[in-house]
């Protein structure tokens, strides 16, 4: 007969492994050793009296009754860790939070840099996914903690388990080739590039959150997608084969500079790009608490919500980023402004 009571740190290691199907990654993940994980996976299947994983020298896979459990381990670990929060309480304080600021110089690095300002004695590491679907994964999977990204381009299915707190509107911009015809412009309207092939990032398996906002943008305006290029990894590759490749890229205002390249502002309308602060809905960190109020705090200083008049953004971002009464204490850091409520579509 099952337990009464099932404590949540069986049903952790259950869903890490469940998510991992590896025991080593899953022990990695969990910051615990690999015995105690199976010592816990164990003690877990004794008390539910059912058998979890089926295990081999090659591989592990759930058994029907670990499909079964999954579910409802998720939802209780959730409910879990918003009674924690509820009350104050951190799940694991002492662990790294790892923080995906998707490319060195963006938003991202700005919200952590004052984040540990506010947090100096917790560990708050950067990573670089390069994208929020990517990183969405790798949170849901707990591999990564937090990103910042267009939180509107995700799959529902992807949403409904993530938690986000509206951030900045970032303006978009063009990166152009230094002898490019339109090079010499101080902004460039979308009309001037109609005829022109973009590159946005098309094929990425880590970015069509970004793809799909270009297509939206660039929609009946002539402009076209440039095809998949090799995926790059690392600054220095995606700038050699962007110039091997020779288009423009569609980027924002605040992208690091390229060799060789000049970046210019959109206008006519200004396009704006959504970003929000991404973590897992449940988790539990002082460091989520500290980015959530790094993120308002910098915004109200700065406007990173006011929309300029007459800017783009599609009807489904604008949702996503406005803040409504109802929803206000759950995606506002406590004790910051609401934001997000001006502007035109």
């Amino acid at each position: 007969m099952p337990a009464a009571t099932v404590d949540p740190r069986l049903l952790r290691a259950f869903l890490a492994v469940a998510e991992e199907l590896h025991f080593t990654r899953a022990a990695m993940r969990l910051y615990v050793a690999q015995q105690a994980l199976s010592r816990d996976i164990r003690r877990l299947e004794r008390e539910l009296g059912a058998e979890l994983f089926v295990r081999t020298t090659r591989q592990v896979s759930l058994t029907p009754d670990g499909a079964r459990l999954l579910p409802y381990a998720r939802r209780v670990l959730e409910a879990h860790g918003a009674l924690l929060a509820a009350f104050g309480r951190d799940g694991e304080p002492d662990r790294p939070l790892l923080v995906d600021v998707n490319s060195p110089g963006l938003i991202g690095c700005r919200v952590l840099d004052r984040a540990r300002e506010l947090l100096p004695d917790a560990e708050l590491m950067a990573r670089y996914e390069s994208g929020l679907t990517g990183a969405a994964a790798e949170i849901l999977a707990g591999r990564l903690d937090a990103s910042f990204g267009r939180f509107a381009g995700l799959d529902p299915a992807v949403r409904a388990r993530l938690a986000q707190q509206p951030v900045r509107y970032e303006r978009m911009a063009i990166i152009l080739p230094e002898g490019h015809r339109l090079a010499p412009w101080t902004e460039v309207p979308l009309s001037a590039l109609a005829g022109e092939t973009v590159y946005a990032g098309a094929g990425n398996p880590r970015t069509p959150e970004w793809t799909d906002l270009a297509r939206r943008l660039f929609e009946n305006r002539d402009i076209d997608i440039a095809p998949p290029a090799p995926l790059a990894v690392g600054t220095e590759e995606f700038q050699r084969i962007m110039a091997k490749k020779g288009h423009p890229i569609l980027a924002v205002t605040d992208f690091p500079p390229m060799p060789r390249t000049v970046l210019r502002p959109l206008v006519g309308p200004v396009p704006l790009s959504p970003v929000s602060l991404v973590w897992r809905k449940g988790a539990v960190h002082p460091g989520i608490d500290a980015l959530r109020r790094a993120a308002a705090e910098t915004g109200a200083a700065e406007g990173w919500l006011r929309r300029p008049p007459g800017a783009w953004i599609p009807a489904v971002d604008a949702e996503v980023m406005e803040t409504r009464p109802g929803r206000a204490a759950r995606e506002t850091a406590p004790g910051s402004p609401a934001a997000g409520r001006d502007g035109r579509r």
